[in-house]
This record gives C-alpha cells, sequence and structure tokens, in this order.
C-alpha cells in the first residue's frame, strides 16, 4: 500500500501590528528554505489574534499609548530600538518615527482572512507581507478602510463592499478563540494544529521543530503501510 504524500499545514497565529511577528515572519522563510532543501513541503497560513482586542476603532495616538502602557516614552524608545536591532539582522527597516498611531487590527485580520477566500494561503501571506511593510516601514495607519483598500489592490483582488458581517464575525470570533485556547504570545505556531512553538524562535529551532515532526510523521506513515 503507497503512501500519499501531502503537504502539511504551518498556522501563524499573528497580530499585524506585533513587530516581533514580521521578525517571526522572516524566521519562519529561512526555516521554510531550509525544510524545503530537505524534500518536504509545508504551506502556511495565519490566524488572527489582537494584542489590544478593545482598541478604539479609529486607533490610539502611539506615543501616548505606548508611554502610559511602559511607563515612559523613554522605556517606549528603548524597546523599539532593541526590536530596530533584531529586525535589522532579517532586512527589516523598522521605521518607528513614521508611525503615528496604533490601530484596532480587526480590519486588517479581515482583509487577511479575505486574501485567503479570494486566493489561498499563497495571497494570504502576500497581503500579511504587504500590512507588516505598509505599517512598519512606511508608517501608514492599517486600520482605516482606504489604506486596506489599496494594499488589496496592490495584491490584485478587490477587498470591501463584498465582505459581509459573516467575515468579520468569523475573524472576531477567531481572535477569541486564540485566547481562550491559551495563545498568550505571539507570534505562536500550530502545525496541523497542534503547537509547536510560541515567540520568535531563531531560525535553526524553527526548522529542526519542522523537521522533526515532518519526519516523525513520515516515520509513521511508512510503519502503518507495512
Amino acid at each position: 500500500m503507497g503512501i500519499e504524500a501531502h503537504t502539511r499545514t504551518i498556522t501563524v497565529v499573528s497580530d499585524t501590528i506585533c513587530p516581533w511577528c514580521f521578525i517571526g515572519k522572516r524566521k519562519l522563510e529561512a526555516a521554510l528554505h531550509i525544510v524545503a532543501e530537505r524534500g518536504h513541503a509545508i504551506d502556511v497560513a495565519w490566524r488572527p489574534y489582537q494584542l489590544n482586542p478593545d482598541t478604539p476603532d479609529k486607533g490610539m495616538d502611539r506615543r501616548e499609548y505606548r508611554a502610559a502602557k511602559f511607563g515612559s516614552t523613554a522605556i517606549s524608545d528603548e524597546m523599539d530600538a532593541h526590536v530596530q536591532a533584531a529586525g535589522a539582522e532579517f532586512g527589516i527597516d523598522f521605521r518607528f518615527d513614521r508611525i503615528t498611531r496604533t490601530p484596532n487590527t480587526l480590519a486588517s485580520h479581515v482583509l487577511i482572512a479575505d486574501a485567503r477566500r479570494a486566493g489561498g494561503t499563497r495571497l494570504q501571506s502576500q497581503v500579511v507581507e504587504l500590512l507588516f511593510q505598509a505599517y512598519f516601514v512606511e508608517g501608514r495607519d492599517i486600520g482605516r478602510s482606504e489604506i486596506l483598500q489599496e494594499i488589496a489592490c496592490a495584491a490584485g483582488f478587490v477587498h470591501g463592499p463584498s465582505v459581509g458581517a459573516d467575515l468579520w464575525e468569523l475573524v472576531e470570533q477567531e481572535a477569541i478563540n486564540a485566547r481562550r485556547s491559551g495563545v498568550s504570545a505571539v507570534p505562536t505556531f500550530l502545525l496541523d494544529d497542534h503547537l509547536l512553538f510560541a515567540g520568535a524562535q531563531p531560525v535553526q529551532t524553527i526548522a529542526l521543530g519542522l523537521l522533526r515532526a515532518t519526519e516523525n510523521r513520515d516515520s509513521s506513515q511508512m510503519a502503518a503501510a507495512q
């Protein structure tokens, strides 16, 4: 009896204003390259998480919000500098000086879900990249509908009028479910819906975890087929 090969899926639970999720995306891409060289195909899907679900629909002034959250603008600036250094290692030019608003991210997650509906996980990942670039590099307010529509257009699909309340409700419920399931840090990586690890882990750690999980599954399938 033969073994039917199929692509496994790693799901990234992420928020669009989380800089470590952007860095985690770069690390995952590098890890997937290592895994591909070993002959394993892994798909990437994205699941919503909101670090600040109570953020007003129109967002908040970023400096005021972070000063209140972390105690001072000086501490906030130190944290930004740490992220900038970490991002530079992976070719990310974080421009926190351009960011004026901390948006409510629900609408951006709806865009990500709409992208998957329109073009599968490949288009979804493209939109995630465009959102990260728009917010962290260009300093755009990704809570504004016109910005999200422009991002969709850049990715090659139409977003807006066709999105109904059902998709908004689905995305909001997925974000709530992520918290209820115990996710407290992002990015969190799930392989075939099983927890792999949380946080922006080193590239080799991600690659090793994926290889072990994939090769263990392949070994189990071979044993079952004998």
